[in-house]
């Protein structure tokens, strides 16, 4: 009775390890909805590109370069106001056009982690809500480049902490 037994278990359940792989297959194979790219991406965000290196930004990046020596480990904190003026922090800001900052550093950061977030200066209130990206500036291994848009994805000023970590 015990071999009966064994036999009826392990054959239900080879059978539900079928189905369950069957039906994992037939749900796989089913094409998937995919969101419009409107949704995905709104029209309102236009290019992401980076705009020219100005030969102020150069001379800026490669006299700050000098300036400074090599670091080990370091974790750098900038934090610039809407109209591109900096707060507080280590570095120089260049701001380019509505919603476009450069922030200059006096030690390489293309190996750093870049962290930024919308953000005020002052103690006082949340800032407004919006959108902010960062990248390593393009030709230029000690600036890191900055964009602030509204929630709508259309460029504007707005304040934000910036932080590079180097390890």
């Amino acid at each position: 009775m015990s071999t009966s037994f064994r036999r009826k278990v392990a054959a239900v359940t080879f059978a539900v390890l079928g189905l369950s792989l069957a039906g994992g297959g037939i749900a796989i194979a089913q094409p998937q909805a995919l969101a419009p790219q409107e949704a995905v991406q709104p029209a309102a965000r236009g290019t992401n590109a980076q705009p020219p290196v100005t030969a102020e930004s150069a001379r800026t990046a490669k006299a700050a370069l000098k300036a400074n020596s090599t670091l080990v480990a370091s974790t750098t904190i900038v934090v610039v106001n809407s109209n591109g003026t900096k707060a507080r922090g280590t570095g120089t800001v260049i701001k380019y056009g509505t919603g476009q900052y450069e922030v200059i550093f006096g030690h390489n950061v293309t190996a750093g982690v870049i962290v930024a977030t919308i953000g005020r200066a002052d103690a006082c209130c949340i800032p407004p809500a919006g959108e902010i990206s960062v990248a390593p500036r393009l030709s230029t291994p000690n600036a890191v480049f900055v964009q602030t848009r509204t929630s709508a994805g259309t460029p504007t000023d707005l304040g934000f902490h910036l932080v590079v970590h180097l390890a």
